[in-house]
């Protein structure tokens, strides 16, 4: 069952401009935390992520959630800001998802340790995908939630994964070895996984705003969020 979320009408109670990172407890990848800290990003935590974050020796803007993994709460409150939210249908990562506004948003420790966890976060994304450009990183790779085109520079037989977060037809490729022309994708049908690249230039158009998942390698990361941002300026 889908279930609204509670505040649907309400506006967001943070707003960046630039790149926002939320930090969720799962597996986490604390040098690559300080990096986009140095770069400038927005840092916050999702309940017991404001630890993860403080463990990498950084402060979270905010900290958001229902609080119950966050370890001394009432401590965080003189530090930055704490958003608690009590309602319990969403996932603290949903609720920093809609408790903020930001052109790009890495979400770091949304994956690893609890399969559920993940899940979960791919669920988040496919509700929010129309709407803001979410990516998560695990491990490896990274996976932009898409809604509509989009395209990309790559190198010739890298990896290049499209996963359907719900059923989807695309009307075209163009750079991909098995092109996506006409293909209906769907989770438990065909899926587009492990592609190559065929060219320096990637271009993917499905037929709607449907969301779904562009899985690269994470060396993607930047270039990815630097070309989101420069067609947002």
């Amino acid at each position: 069952m889908q279930v609204p979320r509670p505040d649907a009408k309400a506006a967001p109670l943070l707003v960046y401009d630039d790149l926002l990172v939320i930090v969720g407890g799962g597996s986490l990848d604390a040098g690559l935390l300080r990096r986009l800290a140095a770069q400038g990003a927005h840092l916050v935590g999702a309940d017991g992520g404001g630890d993860a974050i403080a463990a990498a020796g950084l402060v979270p803007e905010a900290i958001i959630g229902d609080l119950d993994s966050l370890v001394d709460a009432a401590s965080w409150g003189e530090r930055t800001t704490v958003v608690r939210v009590k309602e319990q249908i969403t996932t603290d990562f949903e609720k920093c998802l809609y408790s903020t506004r930001a052109p790009v948003t890495v979400a770091l420790g949304m994956t690893g340790r609890r399969f559920d966890h993940t899940l979960s976060a791919i669920s988040a994304v496919t509700r929010y995908a129309r709407e803001r450009r979410i990516i998560l990183v695990d491990e490896s790779d990274i996976a932009l939630a898409v809604s509509g085109p989009f395209g990309f520079a790559a190198e010739s037989g890298e990896r290049v994964s499209v996963y359907p977060l719900l059923p989807i037809e695309f009307l075209s490729s163009s750079g991909l070895l098995y092109p996506l022309n006409s293909l209906r994708l769907e989770a438990g049908g065909l899926i587009g996984t492990s592609n190559a690249a065929s060219a320096e230039r990637v271009e993917i158009v499905p037929a709607d705003q449907t969301p779904w998942l562009l899985i690269l390698d994470r060396r993607h990361l930047d270039g990815l969020v630097a070309g989101i941002l420069g067609e947002i300026i």
